[in-house]
């Protein structure tokens, strides 16, 4: 996939850089695995602003994602491409033979026509999905599951991918896309390849509107606040700030704020890259 630059016949189309969208084939979701969906603008049960900067948006069609992949043994055809305006990721539309239709994250390379498989006993190819203790060692995975059965949890947003290192006794040592190395039990299932849409990360807005779009209200910083409604906020002129901190007091930038008791610790051989 590749982007484009528009001509800057507006302010707005500038600095507009978009994808091409030319790996897509339907622009008509499948109407069986499509949900509808309410938008809470960061209000909880009571009305409440639990969350700032959140509203708006254009309506959006949840897209029902088979991330567990658990028809093993039955073949399925790509039929299409599509997007998905909940995922930076593009989605491929799956025939199984047997009728049943399911969506998967496209992964890069994933051409309409082609047949993929999942189970043990699948090829480490492009797209299917395989437990982790029969992936050959170095290959490029993705849609990782943390406990079977649960799902695929990491490295599932656009362009992103794991490679399968070692094995340690039931365990396979998964380097992340953040650099973090870890553990993972052999009997956890990923997807062969790396995720589509890989030149999402280049993509720019070029205008305020089209975060507006996405659900994105204005953010106020912190230094542009009275000292009531901020800690870095108040002083003359530009003579503000102090540690870069939360609007609770919480230190950012280099803290650190994961629990030293949590219990996933005990799988994570190196921590991520700062």
């Amino acid at each position: 996939m590749a982007v484009r630059k528009l001509r800057p016949t507006t302010p707005g189309q500038r600095h507009k850089i978009i994808g091409t969208f030319e790996t897509i084939t339907t622009n008509a979701p499948e109407k069986s695995l499509v949900r509808g969906g309410t938008k809470s603008g960061g209000r909880n049960h009571d009305g409440k602003m639990t969350i700032r900067n959140v509203g708006g948006g254009h309506k959006q069609k949840y897209r029902v994602i088979d991330f567990k992949r658990n028809k093993e043994g039955v073949p399925a055809v790509v039929k299409e491409i599509e997007y998905d305006p909940n995922r930076s990721a593009r989605i491929a539309l799956l025939y199984y033979v047997d009728g049943e239709k399911r969506y998967i994250l496209a992964p890069n390379g994933l051409q309409v026509g082609q047949k993929i498989v999942s189970g043990a006993e699948a090829a480490p190819e492009v797209g299917n999905a395989l437990p982790l203790q029969n992936i050959p060692l170095g290959t490029i995975i993705h849609s990782i599951e943390l406990r079977p059965g649960q799902g695929a949890a990491m490295v599932r947003s656009a362009g992103t991918f794991a490679q399968l290192t070692s094995r340690e006794d039931k365990y396979c040592i998964v380097k992340l896309p953040s650099g973090e190395v870890r553990k993972v039990l052999g009997t956890c299932i990923a997807t062969i390849g790396s995720v589509g849409n890989s030149d999402h990360a280049l993509e720019r807005s070029g205008k305020a509107g089209r975060s507006r779009w996405l659900g994105r209200r204005p953010r106020v910083r912190g230094v542009a606040m009275n000292p009531v409604d901020h800690p870095m906020g108040g002083g003359e002129g530009r003579a503000s700030g102090g540690h870069p901190r939360s609007r609770k007091g919480l230190l950012a930038k280099g803290f650190k704020t994961r629990s030293k008791k949590k219990q996933s610790s005990q799988y994570i051989i190196e921590r991520k890259k700062k």
